[in-house]
C-alpha cells in the first residue's frame, strides 16, 4: 500500500482531472507527450565527423543511474570475454529518383524497405492516379495502384527489378531532419562498414560510428560478433499521430536472422554472458523472434516482419544492453531507449549530453546503457 501511495504522489495524485487510482497512473504513462525533451537545432549533427568513429560515448547504468563519458572507441572497456555483439548487415539503397509524367510534371519517388516478396512500393510526392506512365532515366513505369498515404505501387513496363534503376540513379535518402540534399559524403558515411545486403531505406544508425579496427579489437577481447538483417523503413521517421501510445500502430519491417545468430545468443545466454544489441533496429528484431529464438530445438533461420512497439512497461527477453544513438523527441526509438533505460534515467543523461555539447541524432554520439 505504501509503494501504491509514493506511485500515486509520483505521478501528481489529485491533479487535474486524474482520478487516485491505477488507471490514472496507466494513462500518464502512455501519452506521446510524456516522452519530449527540448531538442536545440545546434545539437543535430548535420553531418558525420571528419573521421569515422571519433564520436563520444555515454554510458548510462540503469541499474544505480550513474553516467560516464569516454569515448565510441573505448567500447571494449564495457563489454566482457564471452559477450556478443549483435549487427544489422542491411545496406541502405539509394532510394530517392524523380521521375517526369507525360505532362512534363516532376513526380518525386522514394523506394521503401524490401520486404520479402514485396520490392515495387514508393512513396511519392506529386499526384499520381492508377495507370500514369512515368519516365525515368530512360526507362518507363506505370502505376500500377495507389495505396493511399502517398504510396503507390509501380513497376517498369520492360521489367527493370525497380531496385536496380533505383541503385544506379538514385540519391542516398539522409534523414528528413538534415534540412539539406544529399552530398557525395553521404553515400560512404550513411552507410555501415559491414553493410552486406541492400534494402534499408534509414541507416542502422547506432553503428555508423563503428570501425573494422574497432570490430578486429572487440573480437580479441573475446567478444564474440554475430549479426541480424532488418531493412530500416521510412517509418522510423514517421511520428506518433495523436497521443495515446496504446492506440498507434507500428510500421513493418521485416527481418532475417541467422541459425547461427540463433545458436550464438543460446550458448551466451547459457554462459549468463550479454547479448548487446547495436541498435534499436536489432533490438526490434531480437525482441519480435524471441519466442523463436529461445524455442527449444536445433537451431534454425528466423524472418519475420517486425511491427513490434516497445515502450516503458515492455519485459525486455532478448537483450541484455544496448548501443544506440541520441533520438528526436516524441520518436518510437525514444520510447524504446526509455524502456530499456528508464525514463528518468534516459533523459538525465539526454540533459547531460546537451550540456555537454554531444551531437544528436544519426550523424552524433551516441549511449552505451548497460
Amino acid at each position: 500500500m505504501k509503494s501504491f501511495r509514493r506511485m500515486l504522489k509520483q505521478f501528481g495524485q489529485g491533479s487535474g482531472n486524474c482520478d487516485r487510482n491505477l488507471a490514472c497512473i496507466r494513462r500518464r504513462m502512455t501519452r506521446v507527450s510524456d516522452y519530449d525533451y527540448l531538442l536545440p537545432e545546434s545539437s543535430i549533427a548535420l553531418y558525420p565527423p571528419p573521421d569515422r568513429g571519433t564520436t563520444r560515448l555515454e554510458v548510462l547504468n540503469r541499474k544505480d543511474g550513474s553516467i560516464t563519458h569516454v569515448a565510441y572507441a573505448d567500447l571494449g572497456f564495457f563489454v566482457e570475454p564471452g559477450d556478443m555483439l549483435v549487427l544489422n548487415n542491411s545496406k541502405v539503397i539509394r532510394a530517392r529518383i524523380y521521375a517526369e509524367k507525360a505532362t512534363g510534371a516532376k513526380v518525386e519517388l522514394v523506394l521503401l524497405e524490401k520486404h520479402e516478396g514485396v520490392q515495387d512500393l514508393v512513396m511519392y510526392r506529386g499526384r499520381l492516379k492508377k495507370s500514369d506512365i512515368l519516365l525515368a532515366y530512360g526507362k518507363e513505369l506505370v502505376v500500377v495502384s495507389v495505396e493511399g498515404e502517398g504510396i503507390a505501387r509501380v513497376r517498369s513496363l520492360d521489367g527493370t527489378d525497380l531496385y536496380h534503376l533505383f541503385a544506379k540513379h538514385g540519391e542516398v535518402p539522409i534523414p528528413p531532419y538534415l534540412k539539406r540534399n544529399p552530398e557525395e559524403v553521404d553515400r560512404e558515411r550513411y552507410q555501415t562498414v559491414f553493410a552486406e545486403i541492400p534494402g534499408s531505406v534509414a541507416a542502422p544508425t547506432a553503428s555508423l560510428n563503428m570501425t573494422p579496427e574497432l570490430i578486429d579489437s572487440l573480437e580479441s577481447r573475446g567478444v564474440q560478433i554475430a549479426v541480424i538483417t532488418l531493412h530500416v523503413g521510412l517509418g522510423t521517421f514517421m511520428p506518433v499521430r495523436g497521443d495515446d501510445l496504446e492506440s498507434h500502430v507500428m510500421h513493418r519491417e521485416y527481418y532475417s536472422i541467422p541459425s547461427e545468430t540463433v545458436r550464438m545468443i543460446r550458448a551466451v545466454r547459457e554462459n549468463r554472458k550479454r547479448v548487446i544489441a547495436i541498435g534499436t533496429t536489432v533490438t526490434r528484431a531480437l525482441e519480435h523472434a524471441a519466442g523463436s529464438i529461445l524455442r527449444e530445438g536445433a537451431p534454425k533461420d528466423i524472418t519475420g516482419e517486425a511491427d513490434i512497439f516497445i515502450y516503458p512497461g515492455y519485459s525486455f527477453r532478448m537483450i541484455d544492453a544496448l548501443l544506440t544513438n541520441y533520438h528526436a523527441p516524441r520518436s518510437t526509438v525514444l520510447m524504446l531507449t526509455a524502456a530499456f533505460a528508464g525514463w528518468h534515467n534516459l533523459k538525465r543523461a539526454y540533459e547531460e549530453a546537451l550540456e555537454k555539447g554531444y551531437r544528436f541524432l544519426s550523424y552524433g554520439d551516441s549511449m552505451l546503457i548497460v
